[in-house]
């Protein structure tokens, strides 16, 4: 089970059943969402949207670093992580819905970083170090956005979708 499932995992045992399987004190550490509330917050962000987006922003800086690309990125726009679609609702609706919960923070935290390392690999190549934008691109950029899709598909997972 993976990590956004053990805080999104909807519960459907019978608590005073011999078979449950969790004692009721376990329940703190973990979000119980019943099916309306989880359908509430996948209308609220479309998961598959801000996957498909991210993935196209990786793209696009690839295709930038490897020179298939003429499109002139702005460093400084690109490092704000707010202004995104997922930005947007991570520092909105998300943070009202989901905010007190860790596994939310981590989600915010590594979004914010990937953009700050987009924004070092556009640099690093507008600077003409072709070289470093590549070196950052595949390592900590790399790194960064595959724990941001990592953490969508286990939030869109928790959220039985």
């Amino acid at each position: 089970m993976g990590f956004f499932s053990r805080l999104f995992k909807i519960r459907e045992q019978d608590p005073t059943s011999p078979d449950t399987t969790w004692a009721m004190e376990d329940n703190g550490s973990e979000l119980v969402l019943d099916a309306e509330y989880a359908t509430m917050l996948m209308t609220e962000l479309d998961i598959d949207a801000a996957i498909a987006g991210h993935e196209s922003y990786r793209v696009r800086l690839h295709d930038m670093v490897s020179g298939r690309s003429a499109e002139v990125m702005r460093p400084e726009r690109i490092c704000h992580d707010d202004r995104c679609d997922l930005g947007r609702w991570l520092y909105g609706t998300g943070k009202v819905r989901l905010g007190h919960f860790p596994a939310f923070d981590m989600l915010v935290a590594r979004h914010r970083y990937f953009h700050e390392q987009a924004a070092d690999v556009v640099m690093a190549f507008q600077s003409g170090d072709q070289q470093r934008a590549a070196q950052l691109l595949n390592s900590s950029c790399r790194h960064a956005s595959n724990q941001v899709l990592l953490l969508l598909k286990e939030l869109k997972r928790g959220l039985g979708r």
